[in-house]
Order: C-alpha cells, then sequence, then structure tokens
C-alpha cells in the first residue's frame, strides 16, 4: 500500500503501522514548512524486502543504497543540506507545538475556511463533508466564471497566491491552502483577499460575508493555543 502524504504528513494524523500502510511519501514543502526540495519517504520491512527482488532500474527509490550509506551519515547523492538543517528546526517546531496540537490546529483552522466558503453561498469540491480536506480547502466557482481568472486577479493584484484546480476540475475550482506554519488571522487574510478577487472577477458574494464567518469560528475557539 502505497500512500501520497505530500498535503498531509505533519499537519494530519498519520497511522503508518496501525493502517498497514507500506511506503509513505511526502515532501519538505507542506506540512514540514521548507522549500520544495526533499523527498521524506518511510518504508515498513515489508517494502524493503520487496526492494530486494524487484528488478525495476531506479535511483532515489532505492532503499539499499539509502540504507547502506545512511549507516554511515551519507546519502548516496549529494543532499541539500541546507534544507536537511532547515528540517531539523521545523522538527523542533513540530514537537514542541506537540503533534495532537498540530492536528487540532489544522481542524481549527480548517473549518474556519469551509464557513468562509457556505457564507459565500458557494461549495467546496469535495461531495460530501467527510471527504474536507484539514489542510487545503477546494472552492467551487459559479457556473460561468473561471476559477483561473480569480487566481490571476489575486495574484497580481493581492499579491496573495492561490492553488489551481487541476485535470477535471481545471478552472472550476481554487484552492486556499491551511497547513503548515499558519494561524487565524495569516488565514484570514487569504480569505478575505480570495474574496476580493471573486468580487473583481463579477462573482456575486458579500463583501466581508466569508471574513466574518471565518471570525466567527475562530472567537468561538478562544481556548486553542496557536
Amino acid at each position: 500500500l502505497f500512500v501520497d502524504g505530500v498535503s498531509s504528513v505533519a499537519s494530519l494524523e498519520f497511522k503508518m503501522d496501525e493502517w498497514g500502510v507500506d511506503v509513505i511519501v511526502s515532501g519538505s514543502q507542506k506540512g514540514f514548512m521548507l522549500p520544495a526540495g526533499l523527498l521524506l519517504m518511510a518504508a515498513s520491512p515489508k517494502a524493503i524486502e520487496k526492494g530486494k527482488t524487484n528488478q525495476g532500474r531506479r535511483a532515489y527509490f532505492e532503499f539499499r543504497d539509502m540504507i547502506a550509506q545512511n549507516a554511515n551519515g551519507y546519502f548516496p547523492y549529494t543532499p541539500s543540506v541546507p534544507l536537511l538543517y532547515g528540517l531539523k528546526e521545523s522538527l523542533s517546531i513540530l514537537f514542541e507545538e506537540g503533534l495532537d496540537q498540530v492536528y487540532k490546529r489544522h481542524h481549527h483552522l480548517a473549518e474556519g475556511c469551509r464557513a468562509a466558503v457556505a457564507a459565500w453561498g458557494l461549495k467546496c469540491c469535495a461531495k460530501e463533508p467527510k471527504w474536507n480536506s484539514d489542510t487545503v480547502t477546494a472552492i467551487v466557482v459559479p457556473e460561468g466564471y473561471d476559477a483561473a481568472k480569480v487566481i490571476e486577479t489575486a495574484y497580481k493584484r493581492y499579491n496573495l497566491a492561490l492553488g489551481a484546480g487541476l485535470s477535471e476540475v481545471a478552472g472550476k475550482v481554487f484552492r486556499i491552502g491551511h497547513l503548515g506554519d499558519l494561524n487565524e488571522l495569516m488565514l484570514l487574510g487569504a480569505i478575505a483577499g480570495a474574496e476580493m478577487a471573486m468580487l473583481d472577477h463579477g462573482i456575486k458574494v458579500t463583501p466581508g460575508s466569508g471574513v466574518a464567518a471565518a471570525q466567527a469560528v475562530y472567537r468561538a475557539n478562544p481556548m486553542l493555543k496557536m
């Protein structure tokens, strides 16, 4: 069982052994709060054993080379040493906050973002609440509008980077990420920027409605430490 954990590890609860995961792959640029450039991967004993007999050619996914070099504190290729120092610090930050609190913070932030979407009269891309993500919210724009234009306006006019819809939802959704080194006020800024970009593009949302809805969620939970 292989899992893509780029947008979940270090942000959402993950139980590799309990869930029977054999390989989990993540990256440095999301929950680990670093620039892109590091692949973080864990492999089960089963996966490592399978790797010994797999005849497919590979380099970065070769467990045996990595294990052999790591035993002496080295890598089988030139690593990004500055990113490794950054990773050490980001792990210290995560453990200082406490992973349980990290998960609660992400859910808290996400609930505010989803409240904003509802206040705009729009829908999340997730078909049911159980599929909502606590690390990113994909918002469906009304029929006849181009989400790419919202993203372009947000970036060029408000210096706000929103995520784009991919594949089948390209041009239909834009994404607000809420993971990593983030607090309520930072996310409120993103919600406000998205709101203004939609208004500039002609999407009929009530100015301030999304921000007010998110504020209500955050003010109702003042005991959460950030």
